[in-house]
């Protein structure tokens, strides 16, 4: 087996290399069934709008057999889409679940879209948490974390040129290398953290990025899983937070609370059924109404006080500050929570503002 004597890079682009927060676009779509038109307009749109005002990335998920997020199965089909209508903004996996797939079969999507897009790609690596999603690839669910690290070495190795040892369908090891050749001769790589402090050291020790976000931890804990990423050697934190600003932060909060209590509804079903994170299994249906209620306005309230960019440009500007407090280097904005595809589009505009202001001295 042949092995590139490089280490992994870091994750870094030319947008990340800038002084300021930086600020990218990240799509998880409320209910795939709630779109009547075009579903993929808000994609689109948006990644033209952050392309031509400055953002750092668009990131699109991985989901499989539900609702909720099922826009996106692939995101190197999605990121193949945006890579056809931008020219400037880079392109992410937010993440590529990888236990659900062959190394190779990883590195040569990407590299056709790092060709599509001219070298602008990124892919952050999850183990994966949902065992429904595991009925395209069974057999890896039990070992999904320890192959997750085995497969970005792999990837990246691959990307690199490397040719590496796999059997083939008749049982023979053989040697083989990707094509087409990606453009960048590095894969800028993060990992995807739902909170543990281990995931946190590891990607810092591999000089791999950090995607995470604030379900199950509050910016107390953030901060120390940070510190210990940087401590392990770790460049960049990115926080997927949900956003939406506009000149009054009441009339936000009262604009987003219909869409984002149905988002929390069905982001609460899908996690508590799931064991997120290793916590335990429970049946959504067993809970009395009463309780998922108290739950999910606890949640709102602490996403539009805490834990998002859902008020003024003048709120976000003091929640940036507190993001690049404790280490922050990208906040990743979610916006397709369920808001019509015409408000989220006049809400980045001031996401665009913040950006610019960030970077206005740079």
């Amino acid at each position: 087996m042949a092995h590139s004597p490089e280490p992994p890079a870091p994750a870094r682009t030319p947008a990340a290399q800038r002084p300021g927060m930086d600020f990218s676009l990240f799509y998880f779509a409320s209910d795939s069934e709630e779109f009547a038109g075009p579903r993929y307009q808000l994609l689109l749109d948006g990644a033209r709008f952050a392309d031509t005002h400055g953002l750092a990335a668009v990131w699109t998920p991985e989901r499989h057999f539900h609702p909720f997020g099922g826009l996106y199965p692939n995101p190197a089909v999605t990121g193949a889409a945006v890579a056809a209508v931008t020219e400037r903004v880079a392109i992410r996996a937010g993440s590529v679940v990888a236990p659900l797939h062959h190394p190779l079969r990883i590195a040569e999507e990407w590299s056709v879209v790092d060709n599509l897009s001219g070298g602008r790609v990124g892919i952050s690596f999850a183990s994966g948490w949902h065992a429904a999603d595991f009925a395209l690839r069974p057999e890896a669910y039990a070992d999904r974390r320890r192959l997750m690290a085995d497969q970005v070495r792999q990837v990246q190795e691959l990307w690199r040129g490397a040719s590496l040892a796999f059997p083939d369908g008749a049982g023979t090891e053989r040697e083989v290398s990707v094509h087409p050749r990606p453009v960048q001769p590095e894969l800028p790589t993060w990992i995807t953290s739902s909170g543990s402090v281990e995931t946190f050291r590891a990607a810092g020790a591999m000089g791999a990025g950090v995607l995470t976000h604030l379900l199950g931890q509050d910016l107390d804990d953030l901060a120390h899983k940070i510190a210990e990423y940087r401590a392990a050697g770790g460049r960049h934190v990115v926080l997927m937070v949900h956003t939406y600003l506009d000149d009054d932060a009441e009339h936000v909060r009262e604009l987003v609370r219909e869409p984002l209590l149905r988002y929390l509804r069905g982001s609460l079903g899908l996690l508590l059924g799931s064991g997120f994170d290793g916590r335990r299994r429970i049946d959504p249906a067993k809970l009395h109404e009463a309780d998922v209620e108290f739950i999910v306005q606890r949640s709102f309230d602490r996403y539009v006080d805490d834990c998002g960019l859902l008020g003024s440009p003048e709120t976000a500007a003091r929640a940036v500050e507190r993001l690049r407090g404790i280490g922050v280097d990208e906040i990743a904005c979610l916006i397709d929570f369920g808001l019509p595809p015409g408000t989220v589009m006049k809400g980045l505009e001031r996401i665009a503002d913040l950006n610019a202001a960030e970077h206005a001295h740079g």
